[in-house]
């Protein structure tokens, strides 16, 4: 955990310190008013996304709220999960899409929504299921939705600056000779090292997630088969259902776009072919080596989240 919190923070250290960079290039090349302007479009940006982000989920996942009456079991199941997690009691609602998933949204820990889907409450067992909504529960606890949506706004205002440098220079471009040229190719380059570092970001907010639910009490063993049976159920689901999701996947506890190619490599988990991961079997894996192709690599560094194989992997090292 500890190594974890490390790397989030030197994470965030290195984008704002590409920012800064960013501003005192940008300040010696031309007038800061020009760039205060981007900066608060970008942040303005970033606020509508922060006030009308909740609202976009409900209308793209077909979301709607339960009382308890309506699901006691998934409620109290929340409820449990979020008392454990000493955090206030969040919205509970159920998605129509016919996705094996599960997220967390809203703007803050007071504003918390848990969300299931209904092909998930019938793919996952009780302590399966509960393991995945401690994992979405631990999301909000860690207030990492925030801090995603707040990392995100660098590589927009990176992109912002390129094209403004690259293609608006216009007079500056004839006076200064290549500076802002040289300006927009840099701001250029940092937006796709940014972006590349939000996408990491995203990928150890769900490795914290994946704790958290284990110190709420639940097995590894259970949400490393939840894993794995979402896996599996999301290879199953029709592609323009997966396309329909493409835009909200990051919420997602897995990315059913990647399912098809992860398949192969967690086939070799289940070592009885019962469908599940128990004790042994995560033990077996603790203690091997995993080792993944160039091409998987490649396909993790451009994810929200990380490599299956290594998250449950590393569910195994998790003392509970």
């Amino acid at each position: 955990m500890f190594f974890l919190q490390v790397r989030m923070w030197l994470l965030i250290s290195i984008l704002f310190s590409i920012v800064y960079a960013m501003v005192v290039m940008v300040g010696s090349a031309m007038g800061i008013g020009s760039f205060n302007f981007y900066l608060i479009f970008a942040f303005v940006l970033m606020f509508i996304q922060y006030m009308l982000g909740p609202k976009i989920v409900e209308w793209s996942m077909k979301v709607r709220y339960i009382k308890r009456e309506e699901d006691p079991f998934l409620y109290a199941m929340v409820e449990e999960q979020a008392r454990r997690a000493k955090i206030p009691m969040p919205k509970v609602c159920i998605s129509a899409m016919p996705l094996p998933n599960a997220f967390a949204f809203g703007r803050g820990v007071r504003d918390g929504r848990v969300c299931v889907t209904e092909a998930i409450k019938q793919l996952l067992d009780e302590y399966e299921l509960k393991a995945v909504i401690g994992h979405e529960i631990s999301h909000l606890k860690n207030r990492d939705v925030l801090t995603i949506t707040l990392l995100s706004v660098i590589p927009m205002i990176m992109y912002r600056l390129a094209w403004h440098f690259l293609f608006f220079g216009g007079g500056r471009r004839r006076q200064g000779g290549g500076n802002t040229a040289l300006i927009g190719l840099a701001a250029l380059l940092f937006y796709f090292v940014t972006n590349l570092l939000v996408l990491y970001a995203s990928r150890i907010r769900e490795y914290f997630a994946d704790r958290g639910s284990i110190e709420l009490g639940n097995r590894p063993e259970a949400l490393a088969t939840a894993l794995y049976k979402l896996v599996y159920g999301s290879a199953r689901v029709n592609k323009e259902v997966l396309k329909e999701a493409e835009g909200l996947k990051a919420f997602f506890v897995n990315d059913p776009s990647r399912a098809a190619n992860e398949i192969r490599d967690l086939s070799q988990l289940d070592l009885d072919r019962s469908g599940t991961i128990d004790p042994y079997e995560l033990d077996v894996l603790r203690n091997k080596k995993i080792h993944l192709s160039f091409g998987d690599k490649m396909m993790e560094a451009m994810s929200t989240h990380p490599n299956m194989l290594k998250r449950i992997k590393h569910l195994s090292e998790i003392k509970n």
